[in-house]
């Protein structure tokens, strides 16, 4: 209840067209939950027709598309649905994305390109394609980081990697879309529970060391839930937050401190 109750003190958000990705599990599904509590309109992006409908479940202005990312053609379909739907975008939250280790000795061409379409290339053309229709709105794009986006992290060099990327073209776009009042910001979540780790194909018992391991790792004690990182998505989509833009925001119980 804490966190439906700080939602709906958002300002700004009714009536607006939200589009988040990888919103079927963990952070996308807390986010496009908390956008619609909000009073948004959400179009709720992911692979599996399944999650989407859960995440949807009692959540009438959430509306599920199924597709996927790695697909270059999907990121136009993903405005125009939006566009079909509502006649307009406010608001992108690039937050679909994998977690894959990949040590160096075992590094693939496929591997890195994998990792690279979904993290770096999908955002950067639903970006483009949303471009025209957030000038129209003055709207935002917050694209979803990690702290390894600027610590590194040992055996996952290209997922590490590819979220700096993801934060070198927040800075960027910042600047670059300044003039058409349209804000581009980014959150960097630490350990986070979700089924990203599952998703990299990782088996049960290794997935739970590796949480515990974090777990220890954060001055907090524990991992964090997918509400408290969708709050403060809100906070940076919000459009009375008029003046924040090109920032990356670190929310991880304290670990960048470590």
């Amino acid at each position: 209840m804490f966190y439906v109750h700080r939602t709906r003190r958002a300002h700004g958000l009714t009536g607006k067209t939200v589009i988040v990705t990888g919103a079927g599990s963990g952070i996308g599904r807390a986010t496009a939950r908390a956008f619609a509590s909000a009073g948004a309109d959400v179009l709720g992006v992911g692979r599996r027709q399944d999650t989407l409908n859960a995440t949807a479940a009692t959540h009438p202005t959430i509306v599920t598309h199924s597709a996927d990312l790695l697909d270059p053609h999907t990121p136009q379909a993903v405005i125009d649905a939006a566009l079909t739907r509502w006649g307009r975008v406010d608001v992108l939250i690039n937050n679909a994305g994998a977690t894959r280790l990949m040590p160096l000795a075992e590094t693939t061409a496929e591997g890195i390109t994998n990792l690279l379409t979904l993290n770096v290339t999908a955002p950067s053309l639903l970006g483009s394609a949303a471009l025209p229709h957030l000038r129209q709105t003055a709207g935002s794009i917050v694209n979803i980081s990690s702290t390894y986006g600027h610590r590194p992290l040992p055996g996952a060099a290209h997922y590490a990697a590819s979220k700096a990327a993801l934060e070198q073209l927040t800075r960027s776009w910042a600047l670059e879309l300044a003039p058409d009042r349209v804000r581009v910001n980014a959150l960097a979540p630490g350990p986070t529970e979700s089924e990203a780790l599952t998703a990299a194909g990782l088996p049960t018992t290794v997935v739970e060391q590796i949480k515990r391991q974090e777990a220890e790792n954060i001055p907090l004690g524990r991992r964090g839930e997918p509400e408290e990182v969708a709050t403060w998505v809100l906070r940076l989509a919000d459009s009375a937050a008029t003046w924040l833009t090109g920032q990356i925001l670190t929310l991880d119980g304290g670990l960048e401190l470590t």
